[in-house]
């Protein structure tokens, strides 16, 4: 039985469970938090660097989200391919991917890290600076989805997995505006697939926690 290791309301734990739930892999979930103190010694011991999501199969511990949804495919198959066969097709996955994860999600920890501050002027400049490199993003995005249903055409990929976190906490940073219509419906379309939606209710319990409010939406 494979082993996750991470928290309901984390972006980067629930591009993992994604992965999970598009192909129903059977796994036990290990939640990280003041609740359940019994499994970080374990995840520490397995993973000195105290980074989650954390997949344990078997004796093999396995970081990084991206490893680890390729892992899946490649150890854990099921019907829903996420990383294309054609090598070069596979290519423009993982760049989307890391385009997600870097330009997308970096810029909204970097805002939710200076609202943790507790200091005014940290969680205004570190706002400021999300909010430029956001809106830099949506526009590209936004030409980028142009005659696609998903990030890289009709099916729905690892970097699909990486989009949805990402545009659901980005757009509670700073709103994707409505001259984004094509970005602003993908984001909606992720929010409908199965899996996603699946996520999103989970930890929805855990929305007070996020420090710049949560939206009394999605």
């Amino acid at each position: 039985m494979l082993a996750l290791y991470g928290h309901p309301f984390s972006s980067y734990t629930q591009k993992v469970l994604i992965a999970l739930y598009e192909n129903g892999t059977p796994f036990e979930f290990r939640m990280l938090g003041p609740d359940t103190p019994q499994h970080a010694a374990e995840w520490q011991r397995r993973w000195p660097l105290s980074k989650f999501p954390l997949l344990v199969d078997g004796e093999r511990d396995v970081a990084e989200t991206s490893i680890i949804i390729e892992y899946l495919q490649m150890r854990h198959p099921g019907p829903v391919r996420l990383l294309p066969v054609d090598p070069m097709e596979a290519l423009d996955v993982r760049f989307m991917d890391r385009f997600f994860d870097l330009h997308v999600m970096t810029p909204v920890q970097h805002a939710v890290g200076g609202a943790l501050t507790g200091d005014a002027t940290k969680r205004a400049e570190a706002l400021a600076h999300a909010t430029g490199k956001l809106e830099l993003a949506y526009a590209w995005l936004e030409r980028h989805l142009a005659g696609k249903a998903w990030t890289c055409g009709d099916e729905f990929t690892l970097a699909d997995c990486a989009a949805a976190p990402s545009l659901f906490y980005a757009d509670w940073t700073h709103r994707i505006a409505d001259q984004y219509p094509l970005l602003r419906a993908y984001r909606a379309r992720l929010l409908a697939r199965p899996s996603f939606a699946r996520a999103v209710e989970e930890a929805r319990q855990f929305r007070p926690l996020f420090p710049l409010g949560a939206p009394d939406r999605d």
